[in-house]
């Protein structure tokens, strides 16, 4: 995984493997896409293939360059740990701040708010003041 790293640090070579990511290039070919020379981006292969990220493959004389998922894998594990930690979190303060605002929200009567009303023939019924649903 530190070799993976190592090799992200670079802003080139992330460009890099975003352009191999879902299509096989030649090094000229991605050579064209930046404003450095031929065997800088070589360089830039060589480091992304020796941390695995990218797969080389001869084609004749060219060597054509695609980006290696499997590569990704340990960096991928290492980095969900955090965000499946992170969404937990996430979570349970989202649900306490929910139950939170629903317990502020809900109207709670003093006995002096409640009124009584009886009606001839049925038991007591409490209503809260504005809410006469229901009465005569």
């Amino acid at each position: 995984m530190e070799e993976q790293l190592r090799a992200l640090a670079g802003p080139r070579r992330r460009q890099i493997l975003e352009l191999v990511q879902d299509r096989e290039l030649s090094a000229g070919q991605i050579a064209a896409h930046f404003e450095v020379t031929r065997p800088a981006i070589s360089q830039h292969l060589t480091v992304l293939k020796a941390a695995g990220l990218v797969a080389e493959r001869r084609d004749g004389t060219r060597r054509m360059y695609r980006a290696n998922p499997a590569g990704l894998t340990g960096l991928k594990q290492f980095i969900d740990r955090f965000w499946a930690t992170g969404l937990a979190r996430l979570k349970a303060e989202a649900e306490t701040e929910a139950a939170l605002e629903q317990a502020q929200a809900e109207p709670r009567p003093t006995p002096a708010d409640v009124v009584k009303h009886t009606y001839a023939d049925s038991a007591v019924d409490v209503v809260y003041p504005g809410d006469y649903t229901g009465l005569p």
